[in-house]
């Protein structure tokens, strides 16, 4: 395949470590009083003894809780930090740092509020009967940074469990952000999305997401990438999620590995920790589309793969086209609050897709695939979308 023409590059951002740790001193959250406590009679209403006639009304009629407590507005990030960012499996405690910024998204990005809640066990049960027992504290969990294949177990059986919405993020919230961009991407090539044969490297949590998103939305032709090379149905040392994921994909039954998969491929989408050598983008059908969304080390740095893809996102917001979970995740959560939602459904996703995209629908380009991470439109609209949907759907 030969060489494409460049596109501009926006301006790199230059941290320090002093600024970094700086800004996370003291941690990023504090609450806040939504009532004044400014006179013994505030004191004598926000507490004793005016806050027990309120307890009793609940007590009473425990649908009030929603009403005179936070709790159905609150959503729990939580993590047993096994698989944070890049960084592996680090602990609870230093997860906390991401948990706190994931919290502090929700509330700037979607007015909800938000407190992380890490888990120092990485035992399933344990955490799946934590959340059960917390239930009462809050009105929708954020599973994040848990590693795969434990992840598709503890979602699977915490949504079975609870009454509200559960979503694991590193899963959907990529998924859902990366359909918004293919479809952003095929929309500027005024191309077909399934006709796309696509190659997913990494068969983690957001890799198993995306393939099955990419299904959902019609793409027939998907191909994954595990360590081991094509996912297929050949293979015998597949789990039970890969298994599954090998008989819905690779239709034409390749078997290898990268060099196979990418030969004449039209979009690369990269979730995993690897790289991908220069030459195989090079094999890939005219006009490919790469998405390598590693952070902060992307499968192929963006400057290479431009050499020879019409189209390149990353995860990176020192790049056009940055593929950023924030784009989702609020607005997902607030739809399916305001909606009274019990669970997020795959509809309520696809929906949250087309929402991303039609807010830059007459913006669309090369280096704009998805609207920023800091467009105010985005969490609005998505919210309406995942509301609606979850109306159509029927689980509010």
């Amino acid at each position: 395949m030969s060489p494409v023409s460049e596109s501009t590059t926006p301006s790199k951002v230059e941290l320090t470590d002093e600024e970094i740790f700086a800004g996370h001193l003291g941690g990023k959250l504090s609450v806040e009083t939504t009532t004044p406590l400014d006179s013994q009679r505030a004191l004598s209403i926000a507490y004793t003894p005016g806050v027990a006639q309120v307890s009793r009304a609940i007590a009473a009629d425990v649908s009030l809780v929603d009403r005179y407590t936070w709790t159905n507005r609150l959503v729990v990030v939580v993590s047993d930090g096994t698989a944070v960012l890049g960084l592996g499996d680090i602990g609870p405690r230093a997860s906390l740092p991401v948990m706190e910024g994931k919290a502090a998204l929700f509330k700037s990005f979607a007015g909800l509020n938000s407190i992380p809640l890490v888990l120092d066990t990485k035992d399933p049960d344990e955490i799946v009967e934590t959340l059960i027992r917390l239930r009462p504290s809050f009105g929708a969990v954020n599973l994040e940074d848990i590693s795969a294949p434990r992840c598709f177990e503890i979602e699977r059986r915490v949504i079975e469990a609870l009454d509200c919405p559960v979503m694991h993020d590193d899963q959907h919230g990529t998924a859902i952000v990366v359909l918004a961009a293919l479809k952003g991407a095929v929309t500027v090539q005024n191309r077909d999305i399934t006709g796309l044969r696509v190659v997913i490297s990494g068969a983690g949590a957001a890799g198993v997401a995306c393939a099955n998103i990419l299904l959902a939305a019609g793409i027939s032709d998907v191909i994954v990438l595990d360590s081991k090379g094509i996912v297929s149905s050949s293979r015998t040392d597949l789990n039970e999620i890969k298994v599954d994921l090998a008989g819905r994909t690779n239709p034409n039954g390749l078997s290898g590995g990268p060099a196979e998969a990418l030969a004449g491929a039209d979009v690369f989408l990269g979730v995993s920790a690897g790289t991908v050598p220069e030459e195989l983008i090079a094999s890939m059908a005219e006009g490919s589309i790469v998405f390598a969304l590693s952070n902060p080390d992307p499968e192929i740095h963006p400057e290479v793969a431009r050499k020879y893809a019409a189209i390149v996102a990353t995860g990176r917001s020192d790049f056009p086209n940055q593929i950023n979970n924030v784009l989702a995740f609020p607005g997902v959560f607030k739809g399916a609050l305001d909606a009274g939602a019990r669970r997020i459904t795959e509809n309520m996703k696809l929906a949250a897709a087309d929402a991303i995209l039609s807010v830059v629908a007459d913006e669309l380009s090369v280096d704009k695939i998805v609207p920023s991470p800091l467009d105010p439109r985005v969490a609005p609209a998505v919210a309406a979308a995942v509301a609606a949907a979850a109306l159509a759907d029927g689980v509010v």
